[in-house]
């Protein structure tokens, strides 16, 4: 069992639009989980073990100890009952009550499809007399992170202040070699994710943020937790 589970389409997908998060997460005390839908290949400069291999790299740095990678195909995912029932199946033996997923509008067809798989999946895991395996079980809360090939002007349900784990989340990024190095666009990547990045800080007055999305309404237990 973990308490938080984040889907994202490709390797890479979590780290890019989430890791700061991540890494906050981990650093409170949350265990958690990422399921990658596709291996990510291929790829100009990548092949599955090599990405293999990054993939489990940026993870550890993030203090991410259960990495799920299926074998969805990559430049061809598709929303459909097998590969929705292959996620509802992880939901349903990982249990999370946290469920975050790729969201937003976005140029690529990967990630729009797995946001929907991963989003349909949770309601398909709850289900009874299924041939999904496990016991059913539904994440009571469900989140979207930003992690997208067009440039949006987006308005966040909240913004995380991740200043402090900021850097972490550059190194994990940096561990994609084969994605970012390997073709000269290292540095031009991590320029755009620190202007983003210190974009939605500035607007919460932090030095980093994230923009976190959610379609239901966010109860408070206490005024002060929205206070920075």
């Amino acid at each position: 069992m973990v308490d938080v589970v984040i889907v994202g389409a490709h390797p890479d997908d979590i780290e890019l639009g989430f890791g700061g998060a991540v890494a906050k997460l981990i650093d409170a005390g949350y265990e958690v989980a990422f399921v990658d839908l596709t291996n990510g290949e291929p790829t100009p400069f990548g092949d599955p073990a090599t990405r293999a291999r990054e993939a489990s790299e940026a993870a550890d740095l993030l203090g991410v100890k259960t990495r799920i990678t299926l074998d969805l195909p990559n430049r061809e995912l598709t929303d459909t009952i097998t590969a929705r029932h292959k996620v509802a199946e992880i939901y349903r033996k990982l249990k999370p009550e946290m469920l975050f997923i790729q969201g937003g509008a976005d140029a690529h067809p990967d990630h729009l499809a797995g946001s929907a798989i991963a989003l349909k999946a949770r309601f398909d895991a709850k289900l009874t007399k299924s041939n999904i395996p496990g016991e059913p079980w539904f994440p009571k809360k469900l989140f979207q992170y930003l992690a997208s090939h067009l440039k949006l002007h987006v308005k966040p349900s909240f913004i995380l202040d991740v200043s402090d784990t900021f850097e972490r989340k550059l190194e994990a990024v940096r561990a994609y070699k084969s994605q970012f190095k390997a073709g000269g666009k290292e540095e031009e990547m991590i320029g755009m994710i620190r202007r983003a990045g210190a974009y939605y800080g500035h607007l919460i007055g932090t030095d980093y943020g994230e923009p976190v999305f959610c379609d239901e309404e966010i109860g408070l237990k206490d005024i002060r937790d929205i206070l920075i």
